[in-house]
């Protein structure tokens, strides 16, 4: 019994004590970075606008003038000019019958004007959206608003964009991209009332 007692104590301590008794080896800590592959997401189809068409109005008079007649020499020819094209002169003082719209009354205005164009537009109704200078003032800040928290959002996507992308890559936001010129300069609006003729 003695012997079993001494032999469970032998076989404890090698339990306790485990490995310890041949010796130990060192443990090695290293780190490495390790590149996690993050998704990019694909960025929203680009905004494309139609440019409205603005009409500024007033109960100014338009000017009839004259229509541009050929310029005569002394002998009744026609000058023309170093490019090819003929010489041409307004007369001050014509008749109706010769002005640019023979159509129009006297005393038409570019209010008037503006009427004719909407009955043309709308089947002979008179039906227009209108707004106020001032009320047209608050829309333009209104956009302005709108304009710089896209262009700061994207500033903020590429940010994120670029410290997430691997290789130092750059990240790309929101670009504009002006594909028809013709939308911008369409963005100039009619003017009735200006003082000029349209």
């Amino acid at each position: 019994m003695t012997h079993r007692k001494f032999l469970n104590l032998t076989l404890l301590l090698f339990l306790i004590s485990g490995c310890s008794t041949f010796g130990t080896k060192p443990v090695q800590i290293v780190s490495k970075p390790m590149e996690i592959d993050i998704m990019q997401p694909a960025l929203p189809r680009p905004i494309e606008m139609t440019s409205p068409k603005w009409y500024v109005v007033s109960e100014a008079r338009i000017t009839n003038r004259c229509a541009q007649i050929p310029r005569l020499d002394d002998k009744g020819n026609q000058i023309i000019k170093e490019d090819g094209t003929p010489s041409v002169t307004r007369p001050k003082v014509c008749d109706k019958a010769d002005r640019e719209h023979p159509e129009w009354p006297d005393n038409y205005t570019y209010f008037d004007q503006f009427i004719d164009e909407m009955k043309k537009q709308n089947n002979g109704d008179i039906v227009f959206v209108a707004t106020t200078i001032g009320d047209y003032e608050v829309m333009s800040a209104n956009m302005q608003e709108i304009k710089r928290y896209i262009k700061q959002m994207g500033e903020v996507i590429v940010y994120y964009r670029e410290v997430t992308l691997p290789n130092g890559q750059k990240g790309i936001g929101a670009e504009i991209e002006v594909k028809d010129n013709k939308a911008i300069k369409s963005l100039n609006p009619i003017k009735f009332g200006s003082g000029s003729d349209t």
